[in-house]
């Protein structure tokens, strides 16, 4: 599968509409991005199961600020709309493959209970 554009726009729909959703935050200007966006083509060619997405941070400034973006290439893998791995810098093949297979083995109903009980604890009980 072909990576998608990813806007302000569609992102929530893309986001919420697929189980898994890879996004590279990336620039034009940006040499370790070009360098990194062959690995990440190739990994979509090979997963046709997960949605791969692409920010481009400079013109969608907005989307990069909410995520707090600072340097860029920046992947983040969204399992069931929870953030599951997020960090900057160009992965190479195996990093990128590693990532994958991790995120598709999370127990996702152990981490949203995780998620819950983090939330209580900040909100306080019955909030």
């Amino acid at each position: 599968m072909a990576t998608v554009e990813i806007t302000k726009g569609n992102f929530e729909d893309v986001v919420t509409r697929n189980e898994m959703v890879i996004v590279d935050f990336w620039a034009p200007w940006c040499g370790p991005c070009r360098g990194f966006a062959p690995v990440f083509e190739a990994a979509a060619r090979q997963h046709a199961d997960i949605v791969f997405g692409k920010v481009n941070a400079d013109d969608e400034q907005e989307l990069a600020a909410a995520f707090n973006i600072r340097s860029i290439p920046h992947v983040m893998f969204f399992r069931e709309q929870v953030i599951v791995y997020a960090q900057a810098g160009a992965l190479p093949p195996e990093g990128l493959e590693s990532i994958i297979r991790q995120a598709r083995a999370l127990d996702m109903a152990a981490i949203r209970k995780e998620i819950a009980g983090q939330q209580e604890l900040v909100q306080g009980p019955g909030a």
